[in-house]
C-alpha cells in the first residue's frame, strides 16, 4: 500500500524538525543547527532546506512568526511536534527490531 504524504520523514525533514524543537529559527539557523549537530555529515543546501520549510508551513508542521526583510522565522506548531515524536518512535522501533534480530553491528 502507498504511504500517504509526510507518513515517513527524510532525514533532513526530521532535522529540520529537530532544528525548531529548540526555539525558533529562520532557514540559516536552520542549516547551521543541522551541520552542527550531525557534525557536518548531512548536507542540506538552500533549495531542499527551503523546499522543506514551503510544505512543512502547507502542512501546518510549522508557522512564519516574523519577517525581517529576506528573513523569514518560524515557530514549531503542535502538528509539528507531533510529527516529530512519531518519526522518533519509528526510528527507535527501527533499532530495536535490528537489535533484537542481533543486526545491530557492523
Amino acid at each position: 500500500m502507498p504511504r500517504r504524504a509526510m507518513e515517513v520523514l527524510t532525514e533532513s525533514m526530521f532535522y529540520v524538525l529537530m532544528a525548531f524543537r529548540q526555539h525558533d529559527m529562520c532557514g540559516t539557523d536552520v542549516a547551521d543547527y543541522i551541520d552542527r549537530h550531525t557534525g557536518g555529515r548531512l548536507k542540506i543546501g538552500p533549495a531542499t532546506l527551503y523546499t522543506i520549510l514551503a510544505k512543512f508551513e502547507r502542512e501546518k508542521y510549522i508557522r512564519e512568526i516574523e519577517v525581517d526583510g529576506r528573513r523569514r522565522t518560524y515557530c514549531i506548531t503542535q502538528k509539528g511536534a507531533a510529527a516529530y515524536r512519531e518519526e522518533l518512535a519509528r526510528l527507535r522501533q527501527c533499532v530495536a527490531d535490528a537489535e533484537a534480530a542481533g543486526l545491530s553491528e557492523g
